[in-house]
C-alpha cells in the first residue's frame, strides 16, 4: 500500500452480503453513512491513536469485538489484497475444522527452501 494515511475508527460492516473492513476519522460520521447506505452488522470503534491501515488490520484481528468468522475473513481478506507488512501475522480462519496442518518444504529454483503450511 502507498498511503500512509492514518485512522481513528476502524470496524466491519457488511453490505449486500459481503463484510469488509471500514475506516475513517470520524466515528459519528462514518456510522451515521454506513447505516444509511443500508450496511447491516456495523461494528466499528475508536482507536486509542491514529494507526496506518496495516496497524489497524493488527489490532482488529485480536480485539474481542471482532473474534466471528466474518470480521476474521474480512480482515484477513484486506491484509491478502492490500497490506504486504502485515500478511504474515493475520490469517483466514480455518476453513476446514477439525482437519491437522502439515509443514511441507518447498524447494526453489535457486535452491533456497522455504516451509508452508497447507491443510491435509
Amino acid at each position: 500500500m502507498s498511503t500512509t494515511k492514518m485512522y481513528t475508527v476502524a470496524g466491519v460492516s457488511t453490505s449486500n452480503g459481503k463484510t469488509k473492513v471500514r475506516f475513517a476519522n470520524d466515528y459519528v460520521g462514518r456510522f451515521k453513512i454506513l447505516t444509511k447506505n443500508g450496511h447491516d452488522d456495523v461494528n466499528i470503534l475508536e482507536l486509542d491513536t491514529a494507526m496506518s491501515k496495516g496497524d489497524v488490520c493488527k489490532f482488529l484481528s485480536t480485539h474481542d469485538k471482532f473474534q466471528d468468522e466474518k470480521s476474521q475473513s474480512a480482515i484477513a481478506e484486506f491484509v491478502v489484497r492490500n497490506v504486504k507488512e502485515v500478511q504474515a501475522t493475520v490469517t483466514a480462519p480455518d476453513a476446514n475444522p477439525g482437519q491437522s496442518e502439515v509443514e511441507i518444504d518447498v524447494e526453489l529454483e535457486d535452491t533456497s527452501s522455504i516451509t508452508d503450511t497447507v491443510e491435509a
